[in-house]
């Protein structure tokens, strides 16, 4: 009855495990939620402001394809001031979150059978969309031992003649890897060889960074014109409901994503371009504020982890999550229960611990599970504190 394309593709792990979390709660159980990758900020009070005067001047119409100009101007002034790369608004286009606007890019980049490279760890979406477009997802794996980031030998080793694209996400969700400028020249260097690869650059959590200023592939020479940039304002200004995200492409590429976009969504939310135009233009102390936070609760939660005996801990530098290496624990039990794999870990850390995780399984690294620390102080030292007699438990 259902069609092929739907029967092929897996549902969202991270949804999944946030909709059992929902669903203990409404028993009355005290779950932390650590599964869920959105800020617990509110938005900040001039960009509410913003939409409430949107409101008021009646802009409650539809909005061109692509955005406003206002808000595609404001998006064309950010990236020269904070990144140094200079494009037009013709080559901005506004969509429903960051995520469509990578899913706009796999559509409008790869036809069926060509390859798209995939660094695991990944977010989880980004083989279901190569899946959606009928491409190959190819995964090339880095590990806890290379803080989660490829080196450009597995790179030139994983490109064939078939190889669409790359996707990479810095700062990462799952791992919070960040990768230098240094980093990025390096993968640029074998994409240089490789013409015909083009790079979907996923910068969403570019803000919440903690070694200095965010590097952007698109700055390396000989790749602007290969590099669709995705970024948003959910991570940085907590604004994850207001669904507004960007990409900026070369044109033609960009007119391929407003096309599509054309036939399956039109144009974002009109009130909530008009703030995202404030919060690109706005002041930003609000960004900053929220950074320090992220980074206070990051040596925090790392310092918590690296005392459950078992689990093993790298130093996350950017977005707001941990992935530490739960394998210790495969083979052990408490009671007729066996942790099996990351899956039955996140589980038993939710029925026992009543703590959200994500196993990482859904992410490419079985050996992992990710916790988000975009919670307050006292639900971390609390959540730790469960999740270590749990593991105490096991046998």
């Amino acid at each position: 009855m259902l069609s092929s394309l739907v029967q092929r593709l897996a549902p969202s792990a991270t949804l999944a495990m946030s909709q059992k979390s929902a669903e203990l709660k409404a028993q009355g159980v005290d779950v932390i939620n650590l599964s869920v990758g959105e800020p617990d900020f509110n938005t900040p009070d001039h960009i509410k402001e913003a939409a409430k005067r949107a409101v008021d001047e009646n802009y409650s119409r539809y909005s061109p394809v692509a955005g406003y100009p206002a808000l595609r101007k404001a998006i064309v002034d950010k990236l020269k001031n904070e990144n140094g790369l200079d494009y037009t608004p013709e080559q901005i286009v506004c969509s429903n979150g960051a995520k469509q606007c990578v899913c706009n890019a796999v559509m409008a980049l790869v036809s069926p059978g060509e390859e798209v490279i995939i660094p695991a760890p990944y977010w989880v979406s980004y083989p279901q969309m190569v899946l959606m477009a009928d491409g190959k997802p190819v995964f090339v794996e880095a590990g806890i031992e290379q803080d989660f980031k490829i080196t450009p030998a597995q790179l030139e080793e994983a490109i064939t003649p078939r190889t669409k694209a790359i996707i990479l996400c810095s700062p990462s969700n799952p791992t919070g890897a960040v990768y230098s400028a240094a980093e990025l020249e390096a993968l640029a260097e074998v994409l240089r060889r490789h013409e015909q690869v083009y790079v979907i650059s996923d910068e969403i959590y570019e803000h919440i960074n903690y070694v200095g200023a965010h590097a952007s592939i698109a700055a390396c020479e000989g790749l602007y014109d290969r590099t669709i940039v995705i970024n948003g304002v959910s991570k940085a200004y907590a604004m994850t409901g207001w669904r507004i995200g960007f990409c900026a492409a070369p044109l033609p590429l960009a007119k391929a994503c407003t096309k599509l976009q054309g036939q399956y969504t039109s144009g974002p939310c009109s009130v909530s371009q008009v703030a995202a135009t404030e919060a690109f233009a706005g002041q930003q102390e609000c960004v900053e504020e929220m950074r320090q936070a992220f980074e206070r609760r990051k040596e925090l939660i790392v310092r918590l982890a690296r005392e459950i005996p078992g689990l093993e801990v790298n130093e996350p530098h950017g977005a707001f999550y941990l992935f530490p290496k739960c394998s210790a624990y495969f083979g052990k039990r408490a009671g007729d229960k066996v942790i099996e794999n990351s899956t039955d870990f996140a589980l038993y850390l939710l029925e026992k611990a009543h703590v959200a995780t994500v196993g990482g399984d859904a992410f490419g690294s079985p050996a992992c599970f990710r916790m988000s620390y975009a919670t307050s102080d006292e639900n971390i030292v609390e959540a730790m504190r469960r999740i270590k007699e749990a593991l105490a438990e096991l046998h």
